[in-house]
């Protein structure tokens, strides 16, 4: 089941990969993008509760999926590439075997103990 589920999250790692290039954006946007919301990570300086709640806000694939469309109905571009790169992001990392986080410590995650 948990290959299913990496597949799963590679296949919409790659569907991020065509709608990005359905973008304007020069193609080194996309790598140069691909890990900024790990910045999202900088909570658990406060302690693992606010890290736990900063990244996963950050890694629920809704807010880019909200985000891309919010985007697509108003034209922006910028707001498009946002949602894209959250959306991909989050499943590159479901795919390396990251899940959301709990709040006792970084390693304890949805998809397991790191």
């Amino acid at each position: 089941m948990k290959n299913l589920l990496k597949a799963e999250e590679f296949a919409l790692f790659l569907a991020c990969v065509y709608l990005f290039s359905q973008l304007t954006f020069a193609w080194w946007w996309f790598p140069a993008l691909l890990l900024l919301p790990d910045l999202s990570m900088v909570g658990y300086l406060i302690n693992p509760a606010v890290g736990a709640v900063t990244y996963n806000l950050v890694h629920h694939k809704a807010l880019g999926i909200l985000i891309g469309i919010w985007g697509l109905a108003v034209g922006n571009q910028y707001l498009m590439l946002t949602g894209v790169m959250l959306v991909a992001h989050s499943s590159m990392d479901r795919v390396a075997g990251y899940g959301l986080k709990y709040a006792d410590s970084f390693k304890h995650t949805s998809l397991g103990a790191l």
